[in-house]
Formats: C-alpha cells, structure tokens, sequence
C-alpha cells in the first residue's frame, strides 16, 4: 500500500490505481465560484498526483459527469470544457492517449459505470482520488470503493471543494466512519 515518504510526496505502490474524478467542468452551476477558487488553488496538486502516476506506471482512471450528455462523447466533453470559464485551469489535466476516460451519471464514479471491471482488470486493490468536489462526489466514489472491497486514500490537497466546512464534515466522516486513508501530495499543501 502507498504510503507518504518521509519528504512528505506520495508514492504509489503495486495495486494502487488513480481515479481522476470530475476535473472537466464549465463552472457554470450554482457553486461553480466557489469550485472554481477551490481548483485554482488546488489544480497544481491534481497535476502532481497525475505525474506521480504516470512516472511510476500506476494505473490512472479518469472518471467524469457527463453533464446530461448520453453520447458518451469524451472528446466534446473535452473541447467544451478547455472552452468554457475555467478552461485553463484543467489543460493541464487531459488524459493522455491510451489513458481510460469513463463518464458518469450520478454522484460515485461507480455507481451504473464499468469501474469496478476495469480496475480488476488493471489489478488495482487501492484506490487514492483526486477532483472534484470533495464532498460530493470524491467521497461517494470513496465509501463506494469500501462496499466492493477496495483500499481507499483520498488525497486532500488534491481535491477541490464548493464549502470547506463541508469538505471538513465529509472527510472526517470518510476517515472515521468509512475506513478511507486522508493523504496528501506532499507536506507543504
């Protein structure tokens, strides 16, 4: 299981597994300020932990709303976002080719999408999120990930957040109810 080194960056072990969760956001939604100052902040540790994967072979799972849409049309999905409000921030954090993009309908990343099948199939025991919001659908995804069996680590200066009380409430409850790991990219965040 991954665990923080003692310089205080993540690593990431055999059976670990990314799950990128709703990054591709127009930020045109009640809260979308406040998520959006949120990301600004946040933004620089969702490319950290998405490196820390790819440079060290770990599986990286890309799981996003589907905003209404049902043609499963990732690339539109993609080409709205980086043109819409917000756009910017979330270049840096496109899939690369070859890399698994899921969409989803609901709160958890699991909920009515092929997750679960896929990660069994990459081998991953443990899964560490990073997104958005933190508590809402990270979470979700989370207390998911527990019910079929799954290690779970939410990566906190990696998510982003509408409300940092609610944010507060919810990790508490993942970590103290739920059995889920509170990790972070690195000590300074």
């Amino acid at each position: 299981m991954g665990a923080e080194a003692g310089d205080g960056v993540l690593v990431l072990a055999q059976g670990d597994g990314v799950l990128v969760i709703d990054v591709f956001n127009s930020f045109e939604h009640d809260d979308s300020d406040a998520l959006l100052d949120s990301f600004r902040e946040r933004t620089p540790r969702m490319e950290r932990a998405i490196d820390l994967a790819r440079s060290g072979c770990t599986p990286l799972v890309y799981v996003n709303d589907a905003h209404g849409g049902w043609d499963s049309d990732v690339q539109a999905l993609l080409r709205e976002t980086l043109a819409a409000r917000g756009g910017e921030l979330v270049k840096s954090l496109v899939p690369n080719a070859g890399e698994p993009v899921l969409l989803k309908h609901r709160y958890s990343a699991f909920d009515h999408t092929p997750l679960d099948i896929l990660l069994e199939e990459l081998g991953v025991t443990r899964v560490l999120l990073v997104g958005a919001a933190t508590e809402g659908c990270i979470v979700q995804t989370a207390i998911d990930a527990r019910e079929l069996g799954l290690k779970a680590s939410i990566i906190v200066d990696a998510c982003a957040t509408t409300d940092p009380e609610l944010e507060a409430v919810a990790l508490r409850y993942a970590e103290n109810v739920v059995g889920v790991r509170l990790e972070r990219v690195a000590r300074d965040a």
